[in-house]
């Protein structure tokens, strides 16, 4: 029984192997023009609910959760995993969105975010038990056990060869199951290069045109101001098939397109012509971002050439149901199912917008922090 156990692992370890390995079919083009209107949900890790709810809100899906929106785009600007208890399920239902969308002649875009990445390549940090739970099986306890026999062996072999005593209590084993829960490797499977998730995740773009606006999960940095959207996408779908290109690649350089938070949190002034130099080398007017969490509403910065699209949806910020909505070249914040046309205006338009999300808030608004700064600004503006 323990051989064909330790064979069972063996196989799944050869499944998850980081080896190089054929790419997954790209998503074909990364430009679009002509799309009528344009909905982009920031970062969701792992709300389902939450989720499926602001998708309803900005009628992009039905009560059954089928595809309700013709000929619109949906762009989920990354981060499905991690943090949350349900990304499976989130990326089982954009996986049936892509076709229905396709056959109404719309699309789907779910980019390729940090975390998406990181569940690719094994950096596990934020991932939670009931993550792991999503992948569980009436085999489960079977494959942690062939792995776990596998382990102790190894671990005897290496002792032995070093002539020292190894030992493997209870103690030792509960650690063990407690790093390894239920689901694990099934999980770890479902990522790899044969996995469904895995093969499905390495397929997507990282950035994409849609009419005049870029849409990339973290942002682009100085460093790749004059790197084509072609070029970034190719570059980090060979980093998540071969891993051995990771090691000061894009995929986890800090001023890579899924790391880059200088758009979201950077000095306006200071990075004023870097942003015209991206929007001009792009072809683009703005760029919408995820990765940096307002926790309040859409949020315009550099006089709406970058919109900030992850509110928090997650029940892990508590942020509110709010996405961003294009239509006709105009953009707009869905907050709490009202849209509010976002302003370019960082002044008197930007404070009246801010108000009126807040109003839509439970009281008191997270947003009311930012009113009472934005008031000071222009109080001490109107002083000098």
């Amino acid at each position: 029984m323990l051989r064909r156990l330790s064979f069972l692992a063996a196989c799944f370890l050869c499944m998850i192997s980081a080896a190089a390995h054929p790419a997954a079919r790209p998503e074909a083009g990364a430009s679009w023009s002509g799309v009528p209107r344009v909905v982009a949900v920031g970062d969701i890790h792992g709300d389902y609910d939450g989720f499926v709810r602001l998708l309803q809100d900005a009628q992009v899906i039905n009560k059954k959760t089928d595809w309700s929106a013709g000929k619109a785009h949906l762009v989920q600007i990354g981060d499905v995993p991690d943090r949350g208890p349900h990304p499976r399920k989130i990326m089982d239902l954009l996986m049936k969105l892509e076709r229905q969308a396709q056959k109404a002649g719309g699309c789907v875009h779910a980019l390729i975010g940090n975390h998406d990445a990181m569940n690719i390549y094994g950096d596990l940090r934020y991932t939670t038990p009931e993550e792991y739970a999503e992948f569980r099986d009436s085999r489960s306890k079977q494959v942690r056990e062939a792995f776990y026999e596998q382990a102790v062996a190894e671990m005897r072999k290496q002792a032995e060869s070093k002539g020292m005593p190894v030992t493997l209590d209870d103690e030792f084993r509960k650690k063990w199951e407690a790093e390894h829960p239920l689901g694990f490797f099934e999980h770890r499977y479902a990522y790899g290069p044969n996995g469904k998730y895995g093969k499905w995740i390495r397929s997507h773009n990282v950035a994409i045109r849609i009419n005049n606006t870029l849409f990339v999960h973290g942002g682009i940095g100085p460093k790749y101001a004059d790197v084509s959207i072609e070029v970034i996408n190719e570059t980090i779908r060979k980093e998540l098939a071969d891993f051995s290109a990771l090691n000061a690649g894009l995929a986890r350089d800090s001023e890579g397109p899924l790391w880059y938070r200088g758009l979201a949190d950077g000095d306006e002034q200071e990075l004023a012509g870097h942003v015209e130099t991206v929007l001009r080398n792009l072809g683009v007017n703005r760029i919408v971002v995820g990765h940096t969490t307002t926790k309040t509403t859409i949020i315009p910065r550099f006089g709406c050439k970058v919109i900030m699209a992850d509110v928090g949806l997650s029940k892990v910020y508590g942020g509110p149901p709010a996405c961003l909505v294009i239509e006709a070249d105009a953009a707009y914040a869905l907050h709490r199912g009202k849209m509010l046309k976002i302003p370019c205006d960082s002044g008197k338009e930007l404070l009246e917008y801010l108000r009126s999300a807040a109003a839509l808030d439970p009281s008191p608004s997270p947003i009311e922090k930012l009113i009472l700064e934005l008031e000071k600004k222009l109080v001490a503006a109107l002083l000098q």
